[in-house]
């Protein structure tokens, strides 16, 4: 599995019953602390290789730093928490590169393992199934607001959370209670990445607007204009594809590029209960947000 099923990783089989999954990711700064930039840069990074299913097992470091701007401890801070999230996750640091560069830019090339026959990817979900997030939408939103100096501290204390928590243990009960397709909500916001499972499996799937978990304080800061780029970009990608009116500015946090988002994850609705069920028993979040249809001309919809 490569390229050409826009998966969130490669699947190289190496024998019999085991095979790696690889990707990288690479991010600029979203706050000012560069010990927490690193490890949300590192937890971004890990994050496909859980939504194939996939345990990672190696790393290595990707540095893009201002030398002459920026002091050397920044790069020490960054790093080190980078490796304060690979060690929660049980992922080995075997080494990196860095380059000197005027932006600053940090993230890792990781390695994972896992069982060919348990390969869960975004384009098998079935009409039928239903959709569940594993953490709320609304980063991108909250860290333009945190780079123009207005968002709230518990608002910026709240995304930092999500986006320095694993999504391992969800993709160890979406496994558990098999899933037919799964993806991580990252830079093509919920719709993007709803629209790539949508069209790899030729369905149409329905997102209950109203359903979908957003981040304290998104749409206050939606109507200050605290809206990247990247969410009329991702707009713009997916409006020929998305049934009905999708101009109005109460969907554009489904827009919003996320980083180190949650799992998107499909499941048969019996199975989507049990993880509801289970979910709610070890204490993960978990929301149920839409349903999958055969495909009505359409791939994706707001109700």
């Amino acid at each position: 599995m490569g390229l050409g099923t826009s998966d969130d990783a490669g699947v190289y089989r190496i024998g019999e019953g085991c095979a790696l999954v690889e990707t990288a990711d690479i991010i600029t700064p979203l706050v000012d602390d560069p010990f927490t930039f690193g490890r949300i840069a590192a937890a971004n990074a890990l994050s496909d290789v859980y939504a194939m299913g996939g345990r990672p097992i190696t790393a290595m470091n990707l540095v893009f730093f201002p030398v002459s701007a920026l002091p050397g401890e920044v790069l020490r801070q960054i790093l080190a928490g980078g490796s304060h999230a690979l060690r929660e996750a049980g992922c080995c640091l075997v080494g990196g590169h860095t380059v000197e560069d005027d932006e600053l830019k940090y993230g890792l090339s990781v390695t994972g393992i896992i069982d060919p026959a348990k390969v869960v990817r975004n384009s098998t979900a079935r009409p039928g199934d239903r959709l569940i997030v594993t953490k709320p939408m609304g980063t991108g939103i909250v860290t333009t607001a945190i780079k123009g100096e207005i968002c709230p501290h518990h608002v910026e204390v709240e995304a930092i959370r999500w986006m320095t928590l694993l999504n391992d243990r969800a993709s160890v009960l979406m496994l558990r209670c098999g899933a037919t397709a799964a993806t991580d909500v990252t830079g093509f916001g919920l719709a993007g990445h709803t629209l790539e499972m949508a069209r790899g499996g030729g369905v149409t799937i329905r997102i209950e607007a109203d359903a979908v978990p957003l981040l304290p304080f998104v749409r206050e800061l939606v109507a200050d204009g605290m809206v990247p780029a990247g969410c009329y970009r991702n707009r713009e990608h997916v409006l020929p594809h998305l049934a009905g009116n999708g101009t109005d500015d109460r969907y554009l946090p489904f827009f919003d590029p996320q980083t180190s988002g949650g799992l998107l994850v499909a499941l048969a609705p019996d199975d989507a209960a049990e993880f509801l069920r289970l979910a709610g028993e070890e204490g993960l979040f978990a929301v149920e947000i839409g349903r999958v249809f055969p495909f009505a001309g359409y791939f994706l919809e707001f109700a």
